[in-house]
């Protein structure tokens, strides 16, 4: 099948997704075409199954702000059109949807149907589609979509909770490829971040506000008290400043190191002891999968899609959100002895297995045979 892939090319889980799915679906003999304005960060290859084409987006002066999904829906028009592109999978509701349904409408008109699925990751929703500007474009969008998912089951109530939806929503959970990551490196010092008998506790993220950046901070600082230990701080963003200078005002900064993007997560984590993920809302957690399946048990909020994802007292532990009192408590029962947090890790990459590449992408092919048969 020859499928075209819409996402945002960025370090954000939508992205992250969007772009493993298509590799995988390239593995199994699909042919992917990835169509954004730049390469997607996890995209190391490309070749006869998987291709890229950039979205330009031209600069008039008379545009105040860049038309955006103009530029994309009339590159999808001649992307399907030049390669023979059969179905259309878009992330995110808008722009991805809208500008999908526009090529949809121009496509037909020179006799060309092509079904769109529409997946659904979380900040489409909840945050940029529920504002009343954006709410009906958001809706119209999701409807005349071929068909719908979402990434976990806290989504999809979201959805039909905040829009007058009609279409079916499945949900799809996200995934990993559990056998591509190994559960130690041989170059994999731990030296170089910690000292012998401190633990070592990460977060990753985009640093936005929603990622109570601040909390991870202050659930570290109750944690350095109990037992010697060193946060890694992963990711870039808005809230990154403040974050240090909270370091500084609580006398932590040599504990904590920031260190920006990073496209080598796993080898990051493989030297974790414990992941925090205070979040606001997670439409569905992958940065906690992402740590489970290199053996990391997370301590996290109790908010959207994590419970489908961190299970109580087995991959770590939930609180309510900005309970960081009770975070560093649960992060002190995982970190204080060895054979607990060995029991933790242990049973971290068990769960994430459940969320393995080859368990999910075929049914995002019976979704794309089931598009078919509903365009």
């Amino acid at each position: 099948m020859k499928i075209g892939i819409v996402c945002y090319p960025t370090f954000g889980g939508s992205g992250v997704v969007a772009t493993e799915l298509g590799m995988a679906l390239s593995n199994r003999g699909h042919e992917i075409h990835f169509i954004t304005y730049k390469q997607p960060v996890r995209l190391a290859l490309l070749g006869s199954n998987i291709h890229f084409h950039e979205v330009h987006v031209p600069k008039y002066p008379l545009f105040h702000y860049q038309p955006y999904e103009l530029a994309l829906s009339s590159k999808l028009v001649d992307m399907v059109k030049l390669y023979g592109i059969e179905l259309l999978h878009v992330h995110y509701a808008i722009p991805h949807a809208y500008a999908g349904y526009m090529a949809k409408q121009m496509l037909e008109e020179e006799g060309i149907y092509i079904p769109m699925v529409t997946t659904l990751h979380g900040t489409d929703i909840t945050l940029v589609g529920n504002h009343p500007f954006y709410k009906p474009a958001v809706t119209f969008s999701i409807n005349k979509s071929d068909i719908v998912t979402s990434v976990s089951e806290s989504l999809k109530a979201d959805t039909l909770r905040l829009f007058d939806i009609k279409n079916d929503i499945e949900v799809i959970p996200n995934f990993i490829d559990a056998h591509a990551y190994k559960t130690q490196f041989t170059d994999c010092q731990r030296g170089m971040m910690a000292k012998e008998g401190e633990r070592i506790i990460t977060h990753v993220s985009n640093f936005r506000k929603v990622k109570r950046i601040q909390d991870v901070v202050q659930i570290f600082y109750r944690i350095q008290k109990e037992i010697p230990a060193k946060l890694m701080m992963v990711g870039e963003g808005p809230e990154k400043e403040k974050a240090e200078l909270l370091c500084e005002k609580l006398g932590i900064e040599n504990k904590v190191m920031f260190l920006g993007n990073s496209n080598e997560i796993d080898r990051i984590l493989c030297f974790s002891d414990l992941f925090l993920l205070p979040s606001e809302t997670e439409s569905f957690g992958l940065a906690a999968l992402e740590a489970m399946v290199n053996r990391t048990p997370v301590v996290s909020s109790n908010t959207g899609g994590i419970p489908e994802v961190n299970r109580q007292g087995v991959t770590g532990f939930l609180s309510e959100v900005g309970n960081v009192d009770e975070m560093a408590e649960n992060a002190l029962k995982i970190l204080k002895e060895d054979a607990s947090l060995e029991k933790f890790k242990q049973q971290a990459r068990k769960e994430s297995e459940k969320f393995d590449v080859n368990n999910i992408v075929p049914l995002y092919e019976a979704i794309y045979e089931k598009a078919f048969k509903h365009a």
